[in-house]
């Protein structure tokens, strides 16, 4: 009889793929690989794939749960976040070295605007290394300046379906709430991938 890993606790299943159980390895990559997939939506990369993000981000998953400890104090899902942010950011970070550029070649989008400056720098991945005052500010301009380009480019149905699809919505639930099919929610995020990451 199998092991019923829905019962046991993350810790527990850890445990188990410290002992080279690999059921157990595929069951904790399948249970937060959601999260890779929303860290993925929230960040638009020019000139990459959304599928070599997610192999990034699964990547961060897979270090999460190799190097995770209990008695650091966190829970696996914050430090599997932060691990999964942290290797996105360096799959990015490669392509441009200027910190000091006010955009980088990636553009972060935010889901909301009542944000603090934990929320901004958290959403961009940054760890406590990167978050001196220059930094910062540059992370308020970019917010601000997606604002306003989202505000100023994007018609009021892209920005519907930016909207939708940063909350994790599927196309199919997308183009149902917009009255439209599938493949005019494709179209409309090709259109605004192209609008916002043409500085």
């Amino acid at each position: 009889m199998g092991i019923d890993y829905e019962k046991l606790s993350d810790n527990e299943i850890i445990e188990l793929i410290a002992a080279k159980d690999d059921d157990a390895m595929q069951f904790m990559m399948k249970k937060y690989g959601g999260i890779v997939k929303k860290e993925v939506r929230t960040v638009y990369l020019i000139g990459a794939e959304t599928d070599d993000l997610i192999q990034e981000g699964m990547i961060g998953l897979f270090k999460a749960i190799r190097d995770y400890s209990p008695d650091k104090g966190a829970a696996f899902s914050t430090f599997a976040t932060l691990c999964i942010r942290r290797q996105i950011k360096t799959a990015i970070n490669p392509s441009n070295r200027d910190k000091h550029k006010p955009l980088n070649t990636y553009i972060s989008i935010y889901a909301n605007s009542d944000e603090t400056e934990s929320d901004i720098t958290g959403d961009m991945g940054l760890g406590d290394s990167d978050m001196n005052p220059e930094t910062v500010i540059i992370a308020k301009e970019q917010k601000s300046y997606m604002e306003q380009k989202i505000e100023k480019e994007l018609s009021s149905l892209e920005k519907k379906v930016l909207r939708y699809y940063l909350e994790g919505i599927p196309y199919s639930e997308i183009a149902e709430k917009i009255g439209k099919k599938e493949k005019s929610v494709d179209n409309a995020l090709q259109r605004i991938r192209i609008k916002l990451s043409n500085q």
